[in-house]
C-alpha cells in the first residue's frame, strides 16, 4: 500500500505506507528533495503540510527551531504520511538522487579495530553495494529507536560488500549498539545510499579532502574513487585529529595508498613531550595555510564534527571566496 504525495507547484509522488518517511520516500522516487542529514540534525528538509495527516516520529529534532515548530514546519525525514498528502517544498536538482536508495538485508562479516574507538565494519549482502564514492547508508541499531547514518568508505562493487567506519560516541545509544548488540552474522536492513557529497569524477580539478574523527570513512572512500577515476590527479588530504594514535587514514586506505596522495596530518591534543614533528592546531588553519594560492583550482570534500565543518564553511566560502559548487559535504549532528 502506498499513499499518494503531492506538491504545490507541480509534481507527484508515492511513499510506502508504514515503512518510508516522507523524504526517503520521495528520494526513492528520483525526487530531488532538499536534505543533508537524513535523520534529524540538520533542518535541510524542512517542508509545510498543506492537507492530509503526517506522523512525526521525534518530536524533538534538532533540526527545527522553535520558531520554526511555531510556524508549522515539519522534517521530511521524521514525518511519516498516514494517507495521500499535499506538501510545499522546493524540490532541486542538486538534491536528485545519483543511485536511487532502497532497503536491503545486510550480513556483519567482521569488525575491526582502527584505533582505540573507531572500527571499520564489513557487512556483505546479496546484490551489488550500488553507490557513489562519499555517499552514507542508513541503519536501524539493535534496540535503539531511529536511525542512524553512516558513511562507506569502500568504492561499490559487484560482490556487495559495504564498509562503514564507525566510533564509539560516549553515551551514543546508536554507536554503542553497533559495537555492542551487533554480532558477527546479524542481518539487518541497510537503506541507502543517500547523501549529495559524493565524488565527482568528471571534474578536472585537485581533489582535497579534509576529514575529522569518524568523517575519515567518506573520505577514504573518495580517495580510492579519484585515484580510480585517474591515477595521476592530484589529491592532498588533511586528516584532523586529536593524537597521533587517532590517525586512521593510512591504515583504513591500506595498499591503496598512492605516490598521488599527499597526506597531512594534523594534531590538536598530541602531548607536548612527544617526537611529533608534523602539523599542530586546528585543520582548517593548515588547510588555509599549506593551499595558499591553490584554492581556485581545488574541488573540496570535507566530513567530520560540526565545529570542523563551520571552520571550513567560514574559510573557504567567506574568506577565500569558493564558488559554493565547488564544495561538497553532508551535516552531520
Amino acid at each position: 500500500m502506498t499513499h499518494r504525495i503531492e506538491m504545490e507547484g507541480g509534481g507527484v509522488f508515492d511513499v510506502s505506507a508504514d515503512e518510508d518517511t516522507l523524504l526517503r520516500g520521495a528520494l526513492r522516487a528520483g525526487v530531488g528533495f532538499p536534505h543533508d542529514c537524513s535523520v534529524g540534525g540538520c533542518g535541510s528538509c524542512r517542508f509545510d503540510l498543506v492537507s492530509g495527516e503526517m506522523e512525526t516520529l521525534w518530536p524533538e529534532a534538532p533540526g527545527l527551531s522553535e520558531r520554526d515548530r511555531r510556524r508549522g514546519k515539519r522534517l521530511a525525514c521524521q514525518s511519516r504520511p498516514r494517507g495521500d498528502c499535499t506538501i510545499r517544498v522546493r524540490p532541486a536538482d542538486e538534491y536528485r538522487p545519483a543511485v536511487p536508495p532502497r532497503r536491503r538485508e545486510a550480513v556483519l562479516l567482521r569488525r575491526t579495530p582502527v584505533t582505540a574507538d573507531m572500527a571499520e565494519f564489513v557487512f556483505s549482502t546479496l546484490e551489488p553495494a550500488d553507490f557513489v564514492a562519499g555517499q552514507y547508508g542508513l541503519f536501524q541499531p539493535p534496540g535503539v529507536p531511529g536511525v542512524r547514518a553512516y558513511s562507506m568508505s569502500n568504492l561499490p562493487n559487484a560482490a556487495g560488500e559495504w564498509r562503514f567506519v564507525v566510533r564509539r560516541v560516549p553515551g551514543g545509544a546508536g554507536s554503542n549498539a553497533m559495537f555492542d548488540a551487533l554480532q558477527i552474522g546479524t542481518v539487518v536492513t541497510l537503506d541507502g545510499p543517500y547523501g549529495h557529497a559524493h565524488f565527482r569524477a568528471e571534474i578536472d580539478r585537485d581533489v582535497v579532502l579534509i576529514a575529522g574523527g569518524s568523517g575519515i570513512g567518506p573520505i577514504v572512500s573518495i580517495a580510492r574513487g579519484a585515484l580510480a577515476a585517474d591515477p595521476a590527479r592530484r589529491i592532498t588530504v588533511f586528516e584532523g585529529a586529536r593524537t597521533r594514535a587517532d590517525l586512521s587514514f593510512r591504515t583504513l586506505l591500506g595498499d591503496d595508498f598512492s605516490d598521488a596522495i599527499t597526506y597531512l596530518p594534523v594534531l590538536s591534543a598530541e602531548p607536548e613531550g612527544s617526537d611529533w614533528a608534523g602539523a599542530r592546531g586546528f585543520v582548517h588553519a593548515e588547510v588555509d595555510r599549506v593551499l595558499a594560492d591553490r584554492f581556485e583550482a581545488c574541488e573540496f570534500y570535507f566530513a567530520g564534527p560540526p565545529p570542523m565543518i563551520e571552520a571550513l564553511q567560514e574559510l573557504l566560502i567567506i574568506q577565500r571566496t569558493v564558488p559554493v559548487s565547488r564544495i561538497h559535504y553532508d551535516r552531520f549532528f
